[in-house]
C-alpha cells in the first residue's frame, strides 16, 4: 500500500504538517522504528533510516532492512536516505546525525528508537548482556541526542522522542537491563525538557505498544493474521507525528503511552501520601505507623512474607 499522503506519480496528496523537515529515525528497518519512519515521510519530512539489521540480540545479519524502508519512502515519493551506523558508538551517532546535515541541510526530528533485547532474570543475567542493551538504548539514546542538540540549538527549533517502555515505567519480569535503560530514558527525557526548552526543543517519550520482533516470534503466518488490531505497531506513529510538528510546540516533557486504541498520558513520579511527626520519627515509630500511614499506598507488587505467614494472614 503506497503511504497516505502520496498520490501513485509521486506528488503530494496534501501538504503534511512535517513538510521541509528532516528526521533521524533510530532502528527504523522494522517494527516501530519503520512506522515512525514511513509516518514521517508522509508527513513530509526526509528521513534518515538508520538500522543496522541486526539479530534480537545485536547480532550481526546480512539483512538490509534500513535499505528496504529508504525504497519503500522513495517509492512514494518521500525523501530518505540509510545510515548504517551503531547508536551505541559515540562517533557513529555523531555520523548519523551528520547524514542528515550532509544530505538534506539539516536535522528537525530525532526518534530514539534503536534498541536490543537480552532477558535474563537477575540471577542469570550476564555483565555483558547488561552493557549491551544498557549501550544501546540509553546510552544510545544520550549519542544521537548530544550530537544533534547542539545542532537544534542554533537552528533553535528540534523536536526529540525517545522511546521508553513500561517495563522501566512499572517493570517486567525478567528485564533488569532493558527496564533500567527504559526508566533511564525517562530521566533523560525530564531532564533535557528543562535544558532545551529555551532554545525552541521539546523532548518528549512514548511507550508504545504492538506485535514487532522484540514481543513475539512472527515467523508463524497464522500468529500475524490472528493478531488483534489493537496490537499492529503502525497505531503508535501518528502520535509521533503529530509530536515531531511545530503544532506540539506545547507539550514537552512528558511521557505518552498507548494502550487498545487509544493514546495515554503518564504523570510524573509524584508524592501521594505523607508520614510526618513533629521532630522526625525514630526506628520503633517507623514499625508503629507505617503500614497505617503510607502501606496502603504501596503498589500491588508482589510481597515477600515471613517464613510461615501467608499473605492472607499478613492482611489480617
Amino acid at each position: 500500500m503506497r503511504p497516505r499522503g502520496f498520490t501513485p506519480d509521486g506528488k503530494d496528496a496534501r501538504m503534511g504538517i512535517l513538510q521541509d523537515r528532516v528526521a533521524v529515525v533510530t532502528g527504523s528497518g522494522r517494527g516501530l522504528g519503520r512506522e515512525f519512519a514511513l509516518a514521517l515521510a508522509r508527513e513530509g519530512a526526509a528521513v534518515v533510516v538508520n538500522d543496522l539489521g541486526v539479530t534480537l540480540r545485536g547480532d550481526s545479519t546480512q539483512d538490509d532492512p534500513a535499505g528496504q524502508v529508504v525504497a519503500e519512502i522513495e517509492a512514494a515519493g518521500g525523501r530518505a536516505v540509510a545510515a548504517y551506523e551503531s547508536v551505541a558508538d559515540f562517533d557513529a551517532a555523531g555520523r548519523i546525525v551528520a547524514t542528515a546535515v550532509e544530505q538534506f541541510g539539516q536535522i528537525d526530528i530525532l526518534v530514539n528508537n534503536a534498541g536490543i533485547v537480552r532477558d535474563r532474570t537477575l540471577v542469570k543475567m550476564q555483565e555483558e548482556d547488561f552493557d549491551a542493551v544498557i549501550g544501546t538504548h540509553l546510552k544510545g539514546t544520550f549519542n544521537l541526542t548530544r550530537h544533534a542538540a547542539p545542532i537544534m540549538k542554533e537552528a533553535g527549533y528540534g523536536r526529540i522522542l525517545n522511546i521508553t517502555s513500561s517495563a522501566g515505567l512499572r517493570g517486567n519480569f525478567g528485564q533488569t537491563n532493558y527496564g533500567a535503560a527504559k526508566a533511564g530514558i525517562m530521566g533523560m527525557t525530564f531532564v533535557w525538557a528543562l535544558e532545551l526548552a529555551k532554545s525552541g526543543i521539546t523532548v518528549n517519550a512514548l511507550a508504545p505498544a504492538g506485535v514487532t520482533r522484540m514481543t513475539a516470534d512472527l515467523s508463524d503466518a497464522d500468529a500475524v493474521a490472528e493478531m488483534p488490531a489493537s496490537l499492529d505497531p503502525s497505531l503508535n506513529a501518528p502520535l509521533i507525528a503529530f509530536l515531531a510538528s511545530e503544532q506540539a510546540g506545547h507539550v514537552n516533557g512528558q511521557i505518552f503511552g498507548r494502550t487498545d486504541f487509544s493514546y495515554t498520558i503518564f504523570q510524573h513520579p509524584k508524592q501521594i501520601a505523607w508520614m510526618h511527626r513533629d521532630g522526625g520519627w525514630d526506628v520503633p515509630g517507623v514499625v508503629e505507623q507505617f503500614d497505617t500511614m503510607l502501606g496502603q499506598h504501596l503498589q500491588p507488587v508482589g510481597m515477600v512474607m515471613p517464613k510461615g505467614l501467608s499473605q492472607d494472614q499478613a492482611r489480617d
